[in-house]
């Protein structure tokens, strides 16, 4: 038996065919293998009414109209042949007072219709309940539309989910962390959210939510490379093959953000499994600064737990990262890391930081001098970035699922704070609230 399936219009025409055939809903709903309660709702939502009488004769439903012999019940009377024949005119059961109305008991008991009706309908004059497939095919569309459109809330209701969104959303936070971080005071979906905002029901309006970045096309340039051989067995296709040997082994995606050409440059360091981003701010996009950075690290972090969190860097092919030794090796010799590359134009290989970098440019859109940002400014971006809630990570934020393994401890080590969830804004608004920089 099919169940939870929508009636065609093949279907209906169906139930109409055996409807003209005097089948019981019973064996309607065999043949099309449905319940025959379900035939039997579908014929009584979807009646035609009809009061166009029969051949020759008007509508009628008077219960005298066949020995009646009233006459001239109208004032001017335009039927002149008809004046002692009421009963065959369209005005009779409005102007008769002695008008009886029936009610043809085959309506009130299933069929429900007077689709195979025994009686002639050339001689009938009743009221006429017919079940037409195409009619009910249409009333049945229309009423599918209407149920998915508009919303079905009081004014009470969308004033207090307007309270609750629309001071979020001007934070630039989006709907789908609000509604996960307040799932028990939203009483819609969050697809009915959207539909507030855009019927313009918020104070919020769309232009409040965050929009996805675009990416301009890149201009070719000319590359000097430290180590010209620096693919050498790191190419992406060594990087696959080393974690199918390694496949416990974590993965740290790095990765540059430039703001104007020949200014400041962020190298980001985006943790894969935790989602969690680390940006430095470096005076010029070369080799050294991210050398620098990453023996800082070494430092600061002891080497066991540097080799735990760094074991495996992919990076694209641009030139601050064509040292690869300087990355892979300490001071010493000791291999701290194995470094592998993307294909040429390939983004889509490190695509988790690449989506990661929406957010920065939420904060820093494309083409904004980063001179004017220190490092303090990046730390606290970052904590916003780290402290939202990912669908990925069961709505979880960057920052507890890094805390959950590795502890906050390394947090600590690494600069990161958490920031309240409800605190959380990924605009520009975070640096002018400091009065640190007016980006």
């Amino acid at each position: 038996m099919k169940k939870g399936l929508h009636l065609t219009f093949d279907d209906r025409c169906s139930i109409a065919n055996g409807l003209n055939n005097r089948y019981s809903f019973k064996a309607i709903a065999d043949t099309l293998g449905k319940d025959c309660t379900t035939i039997s709702k579908e014929v009584k939502k979807h009646i035609t009414i009809s009061q166009s009488g029969c051949s020759g004769r008007v509508y009628n439903n008077c219960f005298l109209r066949s020995h009646c012999f009233e006459g001239e019940r109208c004032e001017e009377c335009t039927y002149h042949r008809m004046k002692y024949r009421c009963r065959s005119c369209n005005k009779c059961n409005f102007n008769c007072d002695k008008y009886q109305p029936e009610v043809c008991l085959r309506l009130s008991r299933p069929p429900y219709v007077c689709n195979g009706c025994p009686r002639k309908h050339n001689l009938c004059t009743l009221e006429k309940h017919l079940y037409l497939p195409k009619e009910a095919h249409k009333e049945y569309e229309l009423s599918l539309r209407e149920s998915r459109s508009g919303i079905g809330l009081s004014e009470a209701e969308v004033k207090q989910l307007d309270n609750l969104f629309s001071p979020l959303l001007k934070k630039c936070q989006s709907i789908h962390h609000i509604y996960v971080n307040h799932a028990d005071s939203v009483m819609v979906s969050e697809s009915t959210i959207y539909r507030l905002v855009d019927y313009q029901l918020f104070e919020a309006r769309n232009i409040d939510l965050p929009r996805k970045v675009r990416y301009a096309p890149r201009k070719k340039k000319k590359i000097f490379k430290v180590d010209k051989t620096c693919r050498l067995n790191r190419t992406y296709k060594d990087y696959l093959n080393f974690c199918k040997e390694n496949p416990d082994v974590p993965v740290t995606q790095i990765d540059s953000v430039e703001g104007k050409k020949g200014g400041k440059v962020l190298l980001t360091i985006h943790f894969v499994k935790a989602e969690c981003m680390l940006a430095f701010l470096r005076d010029a996009n070369d080799s050294q600064s991210v050398i620098h950075i990453f023996n800082r690290l070494y430092l600061e972090l002891s080497p066991d737990v540097y080799c735990g969190l760094f074991p495996l860097l992919l990076g694209d092919n641009g030139s601050e990262f064509s040292n690869p030794a300087a990355l892979e090796l300490d001071g010493q010799g000791n291999q701290r890391s194995h470094v592998f590359y993307c294909d040429p134009s390939s983004p889509e290989q490190k695509g988790s930081c690449e989506r990661n970098h929406e957010f920065l440019r939420m904060f820093i859109p494309k083409g904004t001098s980063l001179d004017t940002f220190t490092q303090s400014d990046i730390s606290l971006m970052v904590d916003h970035i780290n402290s939202y809630g990912r669908p990925g990570l069961g709505n979880k934020s960057p920052y507890e699922m890094m805390a959950f393994l590795y502890g906050e401890g390394l947090l600590k080590l690494l600069g990161c704070h958490q920031v309240c969830r409800d605190d959380v804004t990924l605009s520009p608004a975070i640096f002018k609230k400091g009065g640190e920089t007016d980006a």
